[in-house]
């Protein structure tokens, strides 16, 4: 068993590398050389960690490096590492060579953020390597997950009866829904700068969403969807999939025509292409970090933060998924706790999206 990076040798092979990432049980769309190549175009250092057992990847990580004020790196592992959390020669090997693999970087944290459902089990075991539970996270920790492997007639019967109505309303009202182009990518990021400005949320330049498209439509691994009526375009996401595993993580809309529920049905659509792309589970990718009690409780009431897209998103029938959360490995302490202080300063001054505000400038 060895580890491997990129510091040591030539970089791994795209191809084999995301071969690893979509046969991983917990394989993520955010370890994929794909995304490492959206963020290195954007103020980010991408480096690899791998164990290998002869030719054969056992376990690895993509690790993103920023510079941040005061001559400060961050390195930062979205949605892994990816390992059998149950071979604790492998977990201990790999997470070693990361923690080398950023000091070398000049990290003073490298920040985890597993894909890994919440278990105090796995908590305890990554605290066995000295790692500590994270204040902060950045991807939503809670998000709904739809089961994709019913018939479509199934999963339509399990969504909520009112986005049912929704979903046949739209269509009644002439609603349409088609695969957007590389020339409609203005017309998406019009319709970004206007939801991030009625519903308070940052969004990227319109740089980062046509890199987005560049690098994973023409590939078959995302699809842009646009909704509109007699020529108007209404709204539009951006949907990823990776083998089994679907995202939607980009969504806008109009204030125009609103009562023709073109949302509704511009998501449906989106389920329908994971599902005919053999896609088992799709991600509806961020609700508020609460039990299934709390968010019945409060959605009716409640429109802050990512409460004002959850009563949408809930309509879908999704399972409610809550994720390991964030674990830090610092050194040294002192400027991880200034780190720490500078966070929850944003936090309160900015809000749950604290960090989206941050990365979008």
């Amino acid at each position: 068993m060895q580890a491997i990076s990129g510091l040591d040798t030539e970089p791994l092979d795209d191809a084999v590398w995301d071969s690893f990432v979509a046969a991983s049980p917990d394989g993520h769309l955010l370890q994929t050389s794909r995304w490492g190549a959206l963020k290195a175009r954007f103020g980010w250092r991408v480096e690899r960690v791998a164990l290998t057992e002869g030719d054969t990847i056992v376990a690895a990580a993509q690790i993103l490096c920023r510079s941040l004020p005061f001559a400060l790196t961050l390195a930062y592992v979205p949605m892994g590492p990816l390992a059998d959390w149950d071979d604790e020669k492998a977990v201990r090997t790999l997470l070693t060579a990361l923690r080398q693999a950023a000091y070398r970087r000049g990290a003073f944290c490298l920040k985890l953020e597993p894909s890994l459902l919440d278990d105090p089990a796995l908590a305890r075991q990554l605290e066995g390597h000295d790692f500590r539970a994270s204040p902060h996270t950045v991807q939503p920790r809670c998000t709904l997950v739809v089961d994709l492997t019913p018939s479509l007639d199934e999963i339509l019967a399990r969504t909520k009866p009112k986005t049912r109505y929704n979903v046949r309303l739209a269509r009644r009202k002439e609603v349409v829904v088609r695969e957007g182009i590389e020339a409609d990518l203005p017309c998406f990021y019009e319709l970004m700068q206007l939801t991030g400005k009625r519903d308070g949320f940052p969004i990227y330049g319109k740089e980062y969403y046509e890199a987005i498209y560049h690098l994973f439509v023409p590939a078959g691994l995302a699809r842009l969807f646009l909704a509109s009526c007699r020529g108007e375009v209404l709204s539009g996401l951006i949907a990823f999939a990776l083998e089994r595993k679907a995202w939607y993580l980009y969504g806008a809309s109009s204030n125009e025509h609103r009562d023709r529920m073109p949302n509704y049905l511009l998501q449906w659509e989106a389920i329908r292409w994971a599902k005919e792309k053999g896609c088992h589970t799709y991600d509806l990718w961020g609700i508020p970090d609460e039990d299934q009690d709390v968010l019945g409780r409060e959605f009716p009431k409640r429109r802050d933060g990512l409460w004002g897209v959850y009563r949408f998103k809930r309509g879908f029938g999704g399972r409610l998924v809550r994720h390991l959360g964030a674990y830090d490995a610092v050194h040294p302490y002192p400027l991880y706790w200034l780190y720490n202080q500078a966070c929850a300063f944003l936090q309160q001054r900015w809000g749950e999206a604290w960090h989206r505000r941050l990365k979008a400038g």
